[in-house]
């Protein structure tokens, strides 16, 4: 009987019940998409980070991480590599070995990584071959091609074809240096690694760096990229103390952190802005409710004790609250999901992206169904919490009171 009466009296106060749908369904739309635009922003940029090139999975030497030097190698890696791929969960073990040197091109010199790689490994580690932007990528057999970064081959003003030097230090220390000739051109989407990064196939790199079966590191490709961490445990328990096997959140550690920070800062953004639309519904609540004192005192004069207009007012709060969020809801969904589909693209703001690492000023919303419902419940919750009070505050009122009330 109750739920009768509190959907007669939403029909029969129509222009406040569209004002509190109104002003709750564009509050959880905007908690929705909010959410879903800074978990998007936050998971394309650890995803850029991980799978570009940085791989979920790192193994180094056991000091190399605190002291990145060649006196800190992985010094067999066939042995390894065996070792490492015959681990269940593992799919995939590649060795790289960097090495910083300097680049030259006529009078112009500019320093960044060169690394040399087995591409058909790579091909599945990362999306260095899928971001190919001119020419091709390299091959096992390549000699002196190189495969270079397009902010880095900018830079030094070469394009496909064109022949540059570079001058380093080889594995042994020995003086190391080369003529290259550029055979493809990558843009990742990650600005600084696109402005440093050059890569030669593995076999002539080592070759001319004298690295023959040694790598500064080797990348692991789990089977379930989720379980990155237990797997990355279960490796540094096979393959013994002298290595140290390292999942991406502990190689980006800091990333993770900023990424933990700025979602702090972000629900607190929220927090702010959703305080003043609680205190906002409120206000509209109690101006709503205290417009039908006399009616609630005419039932309070026939009989209705205060606990049912207590339940009565308390169930028209959570039907028009279910309906908001409802309505809220889906809106913000489809947008969440419009947009994870067609990311937003900010042109003209490729400087402020590069202060991020980020080349591309494309970004897209993350879409997750779980995510949606959990601030679905939130407003949901908040909006019930925004009319307790001017419910209880009506709800004391004695009869005669209540009927006189102006």
């Amino acid at each position: 009987m109750l739920l009768r009466l509190a959907l007669r009296n939403i029909l029969a106060y129509r222009k406040r019940s569209i004002v509190t749908i109104v002003l709750g369904a564009v509050s959880t739309a905007l908690l929705v998409f909010s959410s879903a635009w800074m978990d998007g922003s936050h998971q394309q940029m650890i995803k850029n980070a991980v799978e570009i090139y940085a791989g979920y999975i790192q193994i180094t030497a056991e000091e190399f991480r605190d002291n990145p030097s060649f006196d800190h190698l992985l010094f067999d890696v066939d042995k390894l590599q065996a070792e490492v791929e015959g681990i269940n969960s593992v799919e995939l073990f590649s060795p790289r070995f960097e090495a910083f040197v300097l680049f030259s091109v006529h009078e112009k010199a500019v320093g960044g990584m060169l690394t040399g790689i087995d591409p058909e490994k790579e091909s599945r580690l990362s999306r260095l071959q899928k971001s190919l932007k001119e020419g091709e990528y390299l091959s096992k057999n390549d000699t002196n091609q190189l495969y270079i970064g397009s902010e880095l081959a900018r830079r030094l003003k070469v394009t496909l074809g064109d022949e540059l030097v570079f001058v380093g230090s080889g594995a042994d220390y020995s003086f190391a240096a080369d003529l290259l000739i550029v055979k493809g051109i990558f843009q990742t989407g990650l600005f600084e690694f696109d402005a440093g990064s050059a890569f030669l196939a593995k076999p002539y790199f080592d070759m001319i760096m004298v690295s023959e079966n040694l790598a500064t590191h080797g990348i692991v490709l789990p089977e379930v990229p989720d379980q990155a961490d237990a797997l990355a445990r279960k490796i540094e328990q096979t393959i013994g103390p002298e290595y140290q096997a390292a999942s991406w959140q502990q190689t980006m550690a800091p990333l993770v952190k900023s990424m933990k920070l700025d979602s702090v800062f972000g629900y607190i953004t929220l927090g702010i802005i959703f305080t003043v639309i609680f205190f906002v519904v409120m206000i509209y609540t109690l101006l709503a409710v205290f417009a039908r004192i006399r009616e609630i005192g005419i039932m309070r004069a026939v009989g209705t004790t205060p606990k049912q207009i207590l339940t009565l007012l308390f169930l028209e709060s959570s039907l028009l609250g279910l309906i908001s969020v409802l309505i809220g809801g889906l809106i913000g969904a489809v947008l969440a999901y419009y947009f994870y589909v067609n990311p937003m693209v900010f042109s003209g703001m490729e400087e402020q992206f590069k202060q991020y690492g980020l080349a591309a000023s494309a970004i897209p919303t993350a879409f997750e169904p779980v995510t949606i419902l959990r601030d679905m419940a939130v407003m949901f919750v908040l909006l019930l919490l925004s009319t307790l009070y001017p419910i209880l505050k009506v709800n004391r009122y004695q009869p005669i009171e209540a009927i006189h009330h102006v």
